[in-house]
């Protein structure tokens, strides 16, 4: 007899002050964290049953709502919490994790104005999502440099996660239409930025550069720094070309939905022998490595999702 699958199996959520079936959460459309984009949010993995960076992606999370000037009522430690009850709710040894602040909108009789709204938290478990498919990490992934450019960071503060993909989304139909897997941005001075999602580090000569500016600090970033310093490799973060991107020995994305990654291609290129290259292997299996056996690992509180 086949068993049914309670509500909470594919995911658990919190929104506004509750807890609830991934089915269930819904937002009213008029608040303008829909209509306007007007939210941020970061995300976190869990891992064999523990959060990986967790402090460090609560202290994004709330570095990005003071840039966006949002609060909700949760302080870090109660966003914490949300957090863990939303893993444990689910089930999941394994799980992608993401938390928003949004802006509702203001009450009636107050001005119309953003500082008037409403600022409430969102989150949610999900199993795992990992950014490429099994096959893509087999054969690396293949690149294309757009020609939508990145939002200034005048304009919009990338190291701020927030919603204006505009950009991005255009940027990857670019990379469809040019049967490529994803695209690479470029800034107004044609500086290399970011991905859809990710953060990049070329290789050559065995060095790895990554950008500077115009791009989210990504903590999977970071991690990658630490490790190339551990591992004796040598790592710049600053303006990177884009002949450098186009040169390069390989090409490495990383991100929290996904790790380390491996391109093999850009812009029609083939890199190495048009397979993930050894400084992509190291890291890689370093990296998990390393998680396994505990870096940076939070526990999931699963005694929390008793209900």
């Amino acid at each position: 007899m086949t068993e049914t699958p309670t509500p909470w199996s594919a995911g658990a959520a919190y929104l506004d002050g509750r807890f609830m079936p991934i089915g269930e959460a819904a937002i009213p459309i008029t608040d303008w964290g829909y209509r306007r984009s007007d939210v941020t949010y970061d995300v976190v993995g869990v891992r064999d049953g523990a959060f990986f960076r967790l402090d460090d992606h609560v202290r994004r999370f709330r570095a990005s709502m003071e840039a966006f000037r949002l609060k909700p009522p949760e302080d870090d430690e109660a966003i914490k919490r949300v957090l863990h009850r939303c893993v444990a709710l689910a089930g999941l040894r394994d799980a992608y994790v993401a938390m928003d602040c949004l802006r509702g909108r203001p009450p009636a009789g107050q001005p119309y104005h953003p500082a008037y709204a409403r600022n409430y938290l969102a989150a949610f478990a999900l199993p795992w999502i990992s950014l490429v498919r099994p096959d893509v990490m087999e054969r690396g992934a293949h690149l294309v440099v757009a020609e939508t450019l990145r939002i200034p960071a005048r304009s919009v503060d990338p190291r701020a996660k927030n919603f204006h993909w505009a950009d991005l989304t255009k940027g990857q139909f670019e990379a469809h239409d040019r049967g490529a897997d994803f695209c690479v941005l470029l800034d107004e001075d044609g500086h290399v930025t970011e991905g859809p999602g990710f953060n990049l580090f070329v290789v050559a000569d065995g060095r790895l550069a990554t950008p500077d500016a115009g791009v989210l600090e990504g903590l999977t970033r970071q991690s990658v720094i630490e490790l190339a310093g551990e591992l004796g490799m040598p790592v710049a973060v600053r303006k990177v070309e884009v002949a450098e991107l186009r040169d390069a020995d390989e090409i490495l994305l990383v991100t929290t939905a996904g790790g380390i990654m491996p391109a093999s291609r850009i812009d029609g290129r083939i890199m190495g022998n048009d397979r993930p290259g050894p400084v992509f292997r190291r890291l890689h299996d370093a990296f998990w490595k390393k998680r396994a056996e505990g870096w940076h690992a939070t526990p999931v509180d699963y005694a929390s999702g008793t209900i």
